[in-house]
């Protein structure tokens, strides 16, 4: 729930001139955790191609370039970085589908409410929580995220952090959000001999506790898996009392 300690370094992830030093630094593309061909499944299941997309934290991935080849029509892209806005707008000046735009995802304020189907994010709110002021960044990000989802729009957060640290900031009744779990192994995760899972496949969802949480006896094949919560916006007159779904006894 608060600042993920463990996981972070002395870099302050949140920063803008700490991303424009790297992507001056840095060059081709890099997609943070997982590639499309991975996640492909949970997109197309959950994102209709004809959805208008906002891609938060773009960086400099070739995410959004899959997904247009894949069908989809309206990919918004932002990103903290100028540099790294700058260098993909010249990249897919002449693809229709994709657009650039430098900005906080603290505060999208241009976009006005509901102005998104889905809000794709791998990472960016892990970096927020390894910056300064982590809880209130992470508020403020989801809070926007909120703001611009529809009702009945999906907010795919792909993540490193597990629901003891994720589900305190996901599950607040203000976002109104039903929330699905998957698990899937880091990319080139081979399962040793003999090892066997608490769960049947990574394309199946991961029952949760009425608090949450991943059951006591779950075992993950790949202790560095990815999390991948699916935070779909109900509409305000219906009565979710626990967000959480998939509970377990």
């Amino acid at each position: 729930m608060y600042r993920d300690v463990s996981a972070c370094n002395t870099y302050n992830y949140g920063d803008a001139l700490y991303w424009n030093s790297r992507y001056l630094q840095e060059a081709g593309s890099f997609d943070w955790y997982q590639r499309y061909t991975a996640l492909r499944p949970f997109v197309r299941k959950y994102i209709p191609t004809s959805s208008r997309v906002l891609m938060v934290g773009c960086g400099n991935a070739v995410m959004s370039e899959d997904m247009v080849k894949d069908g989809y029509e309206d990919i918004m892209n932002i990103d903290i970085s100028s540099v790294a806005i700058d260098m993909m707008k010249r990249k897919y000046e002449y693809i229709p589908q994709l657009k650039y735009m430098q900005m906080d995802a603290r505060d999208m304020s241009f976009f006005p409410d509901e102005s998104f189907d889905s809000v794709l994010d791998k990472g960016t709110l892990d970096s927020l929580m390894c910056s300064n002021n982590a809880q209130i960044s992470a508020a403020q990000m989801l809070g926007e995220v909120s703001r611009l989802l529809k009702p009945g729009g999906v907010y795919m957060l792909i993540t490193y952090g597990d629901p003891t640290v994720r589900i305190p900031h996901l599950n607040k009744p203000a976002f109104n959000w039903k929330i699905t779990l998957y698990i899937i192994p880091r990319p080139g995760f081979e399962r040793p001999a003999g090892c066997s899972s608490s769960w049947k496949s990574f394309l199946e969802p991961v029952p949760l506790t009425e608090r949450g949480l991943l059951p006591a006896d779950f075992v993950m094949e790949d202790p560095d898996s990815h999390f991948i919560y699916l935070c779909q916006k109900m509409d305000e007159t219906m009565d979710l009392g626990h967000a959480i779904i998939h509970p377990v006894p």
